[in-house]
């Protein structure tokens, strides 16, 4: 094998919460009238709420940001409280690195409450014991702190490590890392050649990486 751990992003990447939170996103946008094709909401995936409150007020001049994260947060929960689907081979890709006892890691830009609330709901709790989460470190991604600290709660070298991401901040948080490098698109093309391997899905990224056969 490779490889001594495998750390997994989390929305986008495991979970199909991205086009959740995309949707209510651009409903809360329009109750507030404000333009809910803005080109700069392309640019929110993959980062920290912080920097994605700066791109949203200086996108919207005059959007009350306290109002637009209540409304944000009360129709995510509601929409999230249906249903988190998994992305295609998350399941199957975590049983099998279950049954062979690899240590794996999330590293996540989302807050601690929320990533623990989403890995309840999906039932993907179960497979990690160690979380990283926005909270847990100084710098969110694109700086690889994250993923260096999954590495080190772990006990494994950054090198040895191999990453699924979707967004393009992660890649470069894990390629700054030391990392392997598998990323899976989401809601956004690739707009960095810092990846690995592309991938169309994460059991196909898996078996380019050489992690499965």
């Amino acid at each position: 094998m490779p490889y001594s751990a495998v750390i997994f992003d989390l929305d986008g990447t495991l979970i199909d919460s991205e086009s959740l939170w995309s949707v209510a996103t651009r409903e809360v946008l329009a109750e507030m009238s404000f333009d809910p094709a803005h080109p700069v909401l392309d640019r929110l995936f993959g980062v920290d709420m912080a920097t994605c409150a700066g791109l949203l007020g200086a996108a919207f001049p005059g959007l009350d940001l306290a109002d637009f994260d209540a409304r944000l947060t009360a129709r995510t929960d509601q929409v999230e409280g249906r249903g988190i689907p998994l992305k295609p081979g998350a399941r199957e890709l975590l049983d099998i690195l279950h049954a062979r006892a690899l240590p794996r890691a999330i590293a996540t830009s989302t807050r601690r409450d929320r990533a623990h609330h989403k890995l309840h709901l999906t039932g993907l709790d179960r497979h990690f014991a160690t979380v990283v989460t926005f909270d847990c470190v100084d710098r969110a991604k694109p700086a690889p702190d994250a993923y260096l600290l999954a590495a080190q709660r772990l006990g494994v070298d950054p090198g040895a490590c191999l990453v699924f991401e979707d967004s393009d901040p992660g890649t470069r948080a894990a390629h700054a890392a030391g990392m392997t490098v598998v990323q899976v698109p989401d809601m956004v093309a690739p707009g960095t050649d810092l990846a690995t391997h592309i991938a169309p899905s994460l059991l196909e990224g898996a078996r380019m990486a050489g992690l499965i056969a």
